[in-house]
């Protein structure tokens, strides 16, 4: 079963490596994701541009590559005047797609002993607003709201066959919480990232200790850690689930270090390469298993990191 490689890949004595931001590659093929849909827009217009960027990951070394449904919802598409189950069709298509990559991705590489995982990425309630609120939370919507956002989402993503769900930049508690639930009667099992404010806190200001101890018993949720958030951080934070939660392993894919002017809709700052790979030792030795990038780290990233994380070998093209 997909759901036993999840485990299976938790379980051996060397740490996995993710992929780095779907729409960062997307955009530097040159494709324009700059809708309420973001890269979701593209399963619907161009779903092979999903799967070449899926596939970049793949050739830089990623063992494990996350859907193109983050901000993809049937809010979101129904306003492009498709059906509720049109939408769901495109929703649940994501995970195909990155399916698809994996399977191009062995065939072509045949001495490839491992197979990658597929996460199906389930962004919170505040991605599908488009106006920022992941990186803050206290959306001012009610715990039912947020449970019938994400409810139908969530069922339909579990049972598309995907490895694991990456319940992802989730910027509150009260919205962890729902989705805890939720994915108690999941039959995949499940990563909760958080969008962090500081070396401490999530986005919402709640300690991550206290949210990492509330999921500490949870059966479903394998793993908890950070994304969409800014390098400097990791490791503090690594330090402070590894102290709420030492059962579960720890998840981190930062963004690349620049800054994010929502104002002005760009990016301020860089980073390079060889920073992150620099970076991505320093999590592991933190605590850190499964580590990646997000916003702003491309395949040149991922494949930087590989060499830094013991096991990991370089891909032959």
């Amino acid at each position: 079963m997909s759901s036993q490689r999840f485990v299976q890949m938790l379980t051996r004595h060397t740490p996995v490596l993710l992929d780095g931001g779907l729409a960062t590659e997307l955009e530097a093929q040159g494709h324009d994701i700059g809708t309420t849909l973001w890269s979701a827009e593209l399963l619907r217009s161009n779903p092979q541009a999903i799967v070449r960027a899926h596939r970049a990951y793949l050739d830089a070394g990623a063992e494990c590559i996350i859907s193109a449904s983050y901000q993809a919802s049937r809010q979101g598409f129904m306003t492009l005047g498709l059906t509720a189950e049109e939408a769901d069709r495109l929703i649940a298509s994501a995970v195909t797609l990155a399916i698809d990559a994996r399977d191009g991705f062995l065939a072509a590489h045949p001495d490839v002993v491992w197979q990658p995982l597929v996460a199906a990425s389930i962004g919170p309630y505040g991605a599908a607003l488009h106006d920022g609120s992941e990186y803050r939370g206290r959306y001012g919507v009610s715990k039912g709201d947020l449970r019938a956002f994400h409810q139908s989402r969530l069922r339909l993503l579990d049972a598309c066959g995907a490895d694991v769900l990456a319940c992802e930049t989730i910027p509150d508690q009260e919205e962890a919480a729902v989705l805890c639930e939720l994915l108690a009667s999941a039959a995949t099992p499940a990563w909760i990232s958080f969008s962090c404010r500081d070396e401490r806190c999530i986005s919402d200001g709640t300690p991550i200790a206290d949210v990492a101890s509330e999921l500490q018993a949870h059966p479903s949720v394998l793993a908890i850690g950070v994304n969409c958030t800014p390098p400097q951080f990791v490791t503090a934070l690594i330090r402070e689930i590894r102290r709420a939660a030492p059962d579960k392993a720890v998840v981190v894919y930062p963004n690349s270090g620049e800054r994010y002017d929502a104002t002005n809709n760009r990016w301020l700052g860089t980073v390079s390469p060889l920073d992150c790979a620099a970076a991505a030792g320093e999590w592991l030795a933190a605590g850190a298993s499964l580590i990646g990038g997000c916003c702003r780290m491309g395949p040149a990233h991922i494949a930087a990191m590989r060499p830094q994380l013991p096991g990991r070998t370089s891909v032959s093209n």
